[in-house]
């Protein structure tokens, strides 16, 4: 499941892909039209700072940007800098693979098989899904309203 911290991260990440070219914003920004804690941001972006896929700067005309296009970013990766590993159980892991403690073959289980087909296909979504993609995205809602007007 994703974290308020994923969640949180990937609602400043559509903020900042929103911005005119060139145009930062800062924390405060962020926080108040997300309505998310400004402290508790100040956290999420540092982490999305230090993976790559934000740059800062201090003072005027300071703040937070995205460090390269929106069509450069992949949902995946701001999840795994956020939350970690994609998998819904540790043994499914690529890169945080851990058996179970009360498993003496995780290649024969089939819960592991399973959970891996999850990750994979979670994976193949978010992956695949750039910050570009995630902000053309239309609600279901906006989209029942846009067919009602045109009618």
């Amino acid at each position: 499941m994703l974290t308020k911290k994923g969640k949180y991260g990937l609602k400043a990440l559509i903020h900042l892909a929103r911005l005119e070219s060139g145009e930062t914003a800062f924390v405060a920004d962020i926080a108040a039209k997300n309505n998310i804690s400004k402290k508790f941001l100040d956290t999420i972006l540092l982490e999305l700072r230090n993976g790559g896929l934000l740059r800062s700067k201090k003072g005027p005309g300071g703040g937070y940007a995205l460090s390269k296009p929106a069509n450069e970013i992949f949902i995946g990766q701001a999840i795994r800098i956020l939350d970690g590993p994609l998998a819904p159980i540790r043994c499914a892991s690529k890169t945080a693979f851990e058996p179970c403690e009360d498993c003496d073959h995780p290649q024969d289980c089939q819960i592991r098989a399973t959970m891996t087909d999850v990750r994979d296909a979670i994976a193949s979504i978010l992956d695949n899904m750039s910050l570009e993609e995630l902000v053309n995205k239309s609600s279901p809602s906006a989209s029942a309203v846009n067919s009602l007007t045109q009618v």
